[in-house]
C-alpha cells in the first residue's frame, strides 16, 4: 500500500512532486533546525486519487490518524481538547506555488467548549473568540461553500469605522453566533463541532480546490500541468493574534521588485497570516519589527541569511511571532519581477553561490521581453493623482474598471483597462489577467495583488491609501477631490508607484536601447549584458529573424540575429505594385503581356533583395518565393462586383476583366488551394522572375549569401521541377545559393527522406503545419472555440503559441531524422511564429535543429532561450 502521509522529519526539499512545495520546504526547514511548528503532509498522490475517484484512498484515514496521534503526543494535548486544545491549520501546497488560488483553514479544533479552554490557557478571552470567529468564517467559505461576502458584511456592520482589532470579547462572541447562523442558513447544516470532522472536511475542501475555476485559470496562465494535484499540510497552530507581542509577516531575502539587497517584507501586529496576504489591514515595513521586537527581528534576519545560502536563491518566507517567539510557517523560492530576476542572478554569481551557467537558467525569455517594453516618459504635463507602493514594475495605461467581470468584458473588446480595487482576492484573477495593470488602495507589497501581479509580469501599484475606492459606485476619489469614474483613462507606474490621470507618454526601456546598440548604462543593463553574453557563448542554436524589409533586417542584426530565416516576398507586391500583379493575372498564359508584367516586377524585386542583402552583408538570407494565392492581390469579390453592377454599362474594361479573374481564382478553401509551389508550377515564369531578381541582387552586394526556399512542397517531384529551373538561372548568373524547402505540409514531413534528395535545407513553417495537422483554420478557430478547448483541457496552451510536441512536434522530429538520414549535411531551421516562443525554442534544440527564426523584437528572447536550452537546467522555478 502506498504511503500517503509524511511527517515533517521524513521529507526534504527535493520531494516537491510528492509533498508539494510547501510540504517539502517545511520538511527541509525542520531538517536544518529552524523553528517550524510540527505537523505532517498528505501527499499529492492522495489528492490525485480523490479527484479521480471522488473518495479518499484506502488507508489514508488511518494513516492520518496515526500522524495526528503522534502530533498530539508531541504537543501534550489532543485536537480540540476542551480544557487545553491542540489546534491545527490545514493548508494547500502544490508542487508549484499558486498564491491564493487554493484553500487554507486555520484554527481547526475550536468549538463552543474548546474556545473556553483556549481562553483559559492563553489568559486572553478576546484572542480565543477572535480565533473562533475566524475558523467559522474560513470554514464556512472554503469548506461549506458559503458566500464570503455574508461574513464580511456582518463583520463590517459590527465594527463600523473601527479596525477588527478594536472589537471586544463580547462583540466577538456575538459575531460567532452571527456567523454560525449564516452557516446554518446558507449551508443547511450546523457548523461541525467535532474537531476530527473539521479536519477531514477541510482536507477534502483543499483537494477539491485544485479544480476551482480560479485555480484552473491560474494554471493555464502559468502553464502548470493540470494533473499534478495538491498536497495538504496539517500544522500545529501558532498564533499571531494573541496581542501586541504577537504578529505575522512575510519576508523576502531580497527585494523581489528590484532585486536590490536589503530587508524587505511586511509585518502586521496582532494578526494571522491571511490578514497580511488579503491586504485588509495595511502592514508596516518589516524594518519596524526591530523596534517592536528586536530579538525576534535579529533571529529572523539570521534565518533569512541561512535560507538564502541553503537554497542559493531569493527566498519568500512566511512567519508568525507568538508572544515574542518566532516560528517559520513557509519558505519557497520567491516570485520576482523580470528586473529582479536578472539582477539577482548576477548578484548570486558575484557572491559565489552560483556560476554563470546557472545564472542563465535563472532568467527566462519572457522576463527579458518584459524588460524591453516601453516605460513612462515623465513630463511636466502629467497629472499625478497619488503615489502608492511600487509592487510590480512596468508602465500601464487604460480605462479604470472596478470589477473583475468588467475588466474581462472590456478587454474582450480590445480595450486596455486598469483594474482598480480596494484589495484583490483570488476571485479577481480573471480580471487581473485581462487588465494591463492593477491598482489597489489597500495592501502592501506582499498582498495578494502584489504577489500575483509580480508572478504574471503585470504592472501593479498597491496600498494607494489616499484613494477612496467605491466599487459599488464604480469610481474613486483622489486627493483634491478629483473623481475618476469607470471608463476614465488612468496610468500607473509600477516602478515608482505613481498614479496619473489620463494617458502618460511612454519611452523606450534602457534594455531595448541596449539591444539597439545603446550603452551598458546601469546595473540592470549590465546584468542583462552579462547573461546574454554567456547565453550566446553556450548556445548551439543560431538565431535568425523573419524580415521583409532592409529596416527590419538591420534592426534584427542589431538585436543579434545571425541571418534572415524568412523573407516573405509577397509583402513586396502590395501598395503601388499591386497593379503590376493585377496585370500579371489578367495577361493570358504565355502572352507577351504576361512577360511585360514579369519584366516590370523584376527590377523592383532586385532592389528589395539588394537592400536586405546589404543589411545582412555576410550573413545568410533565406528568401521564400511567393506563397499566398494570387486572389489575395486582387480587389475583394463583393466590393468589385458591387462596383461593376452600380456602374452598369459605364463599368471600365479593366474592372470587368478583374471581376472575371477574381471569380475564376476564387477558392472555397484558399489555404489548401493554388498557392506556394503550385502557383510557381501553374504560372510559368513567376518563380523564374524571382530567382533572377535574387541572383541579380546577390551580384550587386558583396558578401551576399542567398538561400532560396520553395514553399508548400508536398511531393519531391514538385521541388525537383522548380529546383531544376532555379539552379539553371543561378548558374547562368554565376551565383551560388542554397535551394531548400519549407516543411509545412504533413506529407512533406512524412516523406522528408525523399524530399531531402532535392533540398539543401528544411525550414519548418509551423504556422501552416499546425493548421494542417490539427485541421484548424487559425483565423476561424481561435475566436470560435479555442477558449472552450482551453477550459476543457483539450490543450493547455494554444498550439499556435507553442509547438504541439505530440502531434506537430512528432512530424518535425520524423522529418529531421529522415531528412538527415538521406542527406547528413541537411540544414534544419524553423521560421514560424513559434521560433520566438521559449518552450518551442527548447524543443527545436532537443530535436537538433540548426537555427530558429522569429520576429526582430523576439531575437534576444530566442538567443537567451537557446542558451538555456543548451544548459538544460531547471533554474529558479518560482511557480
Amino acid at each position: 500500500m502506498p504511503k500517503y502521509v509524511y511527517g515533517f522529519t521524513e521529507g526534504n526539499k527535493d520531494l516537491k512532486d510528492l509533498l508539494g512545495g510547501k510540504g517539502a520546504n517545511l520538511a527541509e526547514m525542520t531538517n536544518i533546525g529552524l523553528p517550524v511548528p510540527p505537523g505532517f503532509t498528505i501527499t499529492t498522490e492522495a489528492c490525485r486519487h480523490y479527484l479521480r475517484h471522488g473518495d479518499m484512498p484506502g488507508g489514508l484515514e488511518e494513516e492520518a490518524g496515526e500522524h495526528l496521534a503522534a502530533l498530539e503526543a508531541r504537543m501534550g494535548k489532543r485536537l480540540g481538547q476542551a480544557d487545553d486544545p491542540l489546534l491545527v491549520s490545514v493548508r494547500s501546497g502544490a508542487k508549484f506555488s499558486m498564491p491564493g488560488m487554493m484553500e487554507t483553514v486555520l484554527n481547526i479544533g475550536l468549538n463552543d467548549d474548546s474556545v473556553l479552554g483556549l481562553a483559559k490557557q492563553s489568559g486572553n478571552d478576546r484572542f480565543a473568540w477572535d480565533s473562533y470567529r475566524r475558523l467559522i468564517q474560513m470554514f464556512g467559505r472554503t469548506v461549506l461553500g458559503v458566500d464570503g461576502e455574508l461574513f464580511e458584511d456582518a463583520l463590517d456592520d459590527l465594527k463600523g469605522d473601527r479596525d477588527d482589532t478594536d472589537l471586544g470579547t463580547a462583540e466577538l462572541q456575538r459575531l460567532v453566533e452571527t456567523f454560525k447562523g449564516i452557516v446554518r442558513a446558507q449551508a443547511g447544516r450546523d457548523f461541525p463541532a467535532d474537531p476530527r470532522e473539521q479536519m477531514d472536511l477541510a482536507v477534502r475542501a483543499v483537494f477539491e480546490s485544485w479544480n476551482a475555476p480560479r485555480a484552473i485559470l491560474y494554471r493555464r496562465q502559468e502553464r502548470i500541468p493540470a494533473g499534478l494535484g495538491t498536497a495538504v499540510n496539517v500544522v500545529a497552530m501558532v498564533f499571531g493574534n494573541m496581542g501586541p507581542d504577537s504578529g505575522t509577516g512575510v519576508a523576502f531575502t531580497r527585494d523581489p521588485g528590484s532585486g536590490r539587497r536589503g530587508v524587505y517584507g511586511d509585518y502586521l501586529r496582532d494578526a494571522q497570516g491571511e490578514d497580511v496576504v488579503a491586504g485588509i489591514r495595511n502592514t508596516v515595513p518589516l524594518q519596524e519589527l526591530e523596534t517592536i521586537n528586536p530579538e525576534a527581528y535579529h533571529e529572523l534576519l539570521g534565518i533569512m541569511a541561512t535560507l538564502e545560502r541553503h537554497y542559493r536563491d531569493l527566498c519568500d518566507i512566511e512567519f508568525t511571532i507568538e508572544r515574542g517567539r518566532l516560528w517559520m510557517l513557509q519558505t519557497r523560492v520567491g516570485k520576482r519581477t523580470a528586473e529582479a530576476a536578472f539582477r539577482i542572478a548576477t548578484q548570486l554569481v558575484d557572491e559565489g553561490l552560483i556560476d554563470m551557467d546557472e545564472a542563465v537558467t535563472r532568467v527566462t525569455g519572457d522576463q527579458l521581453a518584459h524588460l524591453m517594453f516601453p516605460r513612462f516618459s515623465a513630463t511636466g504635463s502629467s497629472h499625478r493623482l497619488t503615489t502608492g507602493m511600487n509592487a510590480s514594475p512596468g508602465a500601464a495605461a487604460g480605462r479604470a474598471v472596478f470589477s473583475s467581470e468588467r475588466a474581462v468584458e472590456l478587454a474582450g473588446r480590445g480595450e486596455a483597462v486598469i483594474l482598480v480595487r480596494r484589495e484583490t482576492n483570488p476571485d479577481d484573477l480573471a480580471g487581473m489577467i485581462a487588465a494591463h495593470g492593477v491598482l489597489t488602495s489597500r495592501g502592501g507589497k506582499t498582498s495578494h495583488a502584489a504577489v500575483v501581479a509580480r508572478g504574471m509580469g503585470t504592472t501593479c501599484v498597491c496600498g494607494a491609501e489616499e484613494l477612496e475606492v467605491d466599487p459599488h459606485a464604480r469610481r474613486f476619489t483622489a486627493p483634491g477631490g478629483v473623481v475618476v469614474n469607470e471608463g476614465d483613462l488612468i496610468s500607473i507606474d509600477g516602478s515608482t508607484g505613481a498614479v496619473y490621470l489620463g494617458e502618460v507618454p511612454v519611452t523606450a526601456s534602457p534594455v531595448a536601447r541596449y539591444f539597439e546598440g545603446g550603452p551598458v548604462e546601469d546595473e540592470l543593463v549590465r546584468a542583462v549584458d552579462r547573461v546574454m553574453t554567456h547565453a550566446d557563448a553556450v548556445r548551439r542554436l543560431e538565431v535568425r529573424a523573419n524580415a521583409d524589409t532592409p529596416e527590419d533586417a538591420a534592426r534584427a542584426r542589431r538585436f543579434g540575429a545571425l541571418g534572415v530565416g524568412l523573407c516573405r516576398t509577397e509583402h513586396m507586391f502590395l501598395g503601388e505594385r499591386r497593379r503590376l500583379v493585377e496585370d500579371l493575372i489578367l495577361a493570358p498564359g504565355g502572352s507577351k503581356e504576361r512577360q511585360v508584367a514579369l519584366d516590370a516586377l523584376e527590377p523592383l524585386q532586385t532592389a528589395d533583395f539588394a537592400g536586405i542583402f546589404e543589411a545582412m552583408r555576410g550573413l545568410p538570407v533565406t528568401i521564400r518565393l511567393i506563397d499566398p494565392p494570387l486572389h489575395e492581390f486582387l480587389p475583394d469579390l463583393t466590393d468589385l462586383a458591387v462596383r461593376v453592377a452600380v456602374a452598369g454599362e459605364r463599368a471600365g474594361e479593366r474592372d470587368r476583366r478583374l471581376l472575371e479573374a477574381v471569380r475564376r481564382l476564387h477558392e472555397q478553401n484558399p489555404m489548401l488551394g493554388l498557392r506556394g509551389v503550385r502557383l510557381g508550377l501553374a504560372i510559368p515564369g513567376l518563380f523564374a522572375m524571382q530567382v533572377r531578381a535574387i541572383a541579380a541582387a546577390a551580384r550587386q552586394v558583396e558578401g551576399a549569401r542567398a538561400e532560396i526556399m520553395i514553399p508548400l512542397v508536398g511531393a519531391v517531384q514538385e521541388l525537383e521541377i522548380v529546383r531544376e529551373e532555379a539552379a539553371r538561372i543561378l548558374a547562368e548568373a554565376g551565383v551560388e545559393a542554397a535551394i531548400g524547402t519549407m516543411i509545412e505540409v504533413p506529407r512533406a514531413a512524412l516523406t522528408a527522406g525523399q524530399i531531402a534528395g532535392a533540398a539543401e535545407f528544411f525550414s519548418f513553417g509551423t504556422n501552416d503545419l499546425t493548421q494542417m495537422t490539427w485541421g484548424f483554420s487559425r483565423d476561424d478557430v481561435e475566436s470560435a472555440f479555442f477558449g472552450r478547448y482551453l477550459d476543457l483541457g483539450v490543450f493547455g496552451v494554444s498550439p499556435f503559441e507553442s509547438i504541439d510536441r505530440d502531434g506537430v512536434g512528432r512530424l518535425m522530429r520524423i522529418a529531421a531524422e529522415e531528412g538527415r538520414r538521406a542527406r547528413p549535411g541537411l540544414k534544419l531551421g524553423i521560421c514560424g511564429e513559434h521560433g520566438g516562443d521559449p518552450d518551442s525554442v527548447h524543443f527545436c534544440h532537443e530535436i537538433g535543429l540548426d537555427y530558429v527564426s522569429c520576429s526582430p523584437f523576439r531575437v534576444p528572447v530566442a538567443r537567451l532561450e537557446a542558451g538555456r536550452a543548451a544548459l538544460a537546467c531547471p533554474g529558479s522555478d518560482s511557480r
